[in-house]
């Protein structure tokens, strides 16, 4: 089983889009998948036309439920665990055991046989509780790169993070970086997935996720690309996405 993080500290650079496609994609190349919304703004759960019901991520955090209580179905092959109405609460949380509060996520996916491919969790654009969580949880990193330059010097101020957690932790994360919203006919896009190649050679996925309107719509429905806008440029790049994921492949 092979577990997630999808993030970036900034935002608008296609977290939830890429989590939200990319399980869909994974899910049609008949892989299992639970998909954990991290992200207080509960959009992931949107992008499959599912509102926040009374069981979310935040009964783990906040009454230490277990993770088969709150899973639901939203797809063929897919179960989610949605945010919860009260995932805020969690950043400003107080523990009795305060060194165990990161580590809360990854004792709650451990305490039960996770019988999955893969668990991707969507990770809110902050360093705090939350995506800590979900970074002690994880073996491997997605990291969306939007094609402009701040999205670029978002990256270097993650990796800061990543080198002090990886000393702490005493291990090594698997990073896969993704350039989204990409013009292939804008120079800048060009220039920036030149740099991400020259600083992230062997890590960076080979499909570029063009900027496709149907990508930005599709949520908004409920929907998927892959349901909304099956022959749009968004879903061929997400099922090629997922063959990387799957095949290793990066430029």
């Amino acid at each position: 089983m092979r577990t997630i993080a999808v993030m970036n500290q900034k935002g608008g650079v296609g977290k939830t889009t890429t989590t939200l496609n990319l399980a869909h994609a994974l899910a049609k190349r008949d892989k299992r998948l639970l998909i954990i919304d991290l992200d207080p703004q509960a959009q992931l759960g949107l992008g499959f036309g599912y509102r926040d019901g009374e069981q979310g991520v935040d009964k783990v955090f906040l009454e230490s439920a277990l993770i088969s209580e709150l899973r639901v179905n939203v797809r063929k092959g897919i179960d989610m665990i949605s945010a919860g109405r009260s995932l805020a609460e969690v950043e400003s949380l107080k523990h009795s055991n305060q060194s165990r509060l990161g580590w809360r996520l990854h004792d709650a996916l451990k305490v039960e046989a996770m019988d999955y491919d893969f668990i991707l969790m969507d990770c809110p654009p902050s360093s705090g509780v939350l995506s800590m969580n979900a970074l002690f949880a994880a073996q491997e990193v997605i990291i969306p790169v939007s094609s402009d330059y701040l999205a670029l010097h978002g990256v270097s101020r993650m990796l800061s993070i990543f080198i002090r957690l990886e000393a702490a932790l005493k291990r090594k994360f698997t990073k896969h970086f993704v350039m989204t919203r990409y013009h292939s006919r804008r120079k800048l896009s060009k220039e920036v997935l030149l740099k991400l190649q020259e600083y992230f050679s062997g890590q960076l996925l080979a499909t570029s996720i063009h900027e496709c309107v149907a990508l930005a719509e599709s949520p908004s429905f409920g929907k998927t690309i892959f349901e909304y806008s099956a022959s749009s440029r968004g879903a061929e790049d997400y099922l090629l996405l997922a063959d990387d994921l799957l095949l290793g492949r990066t430029l």
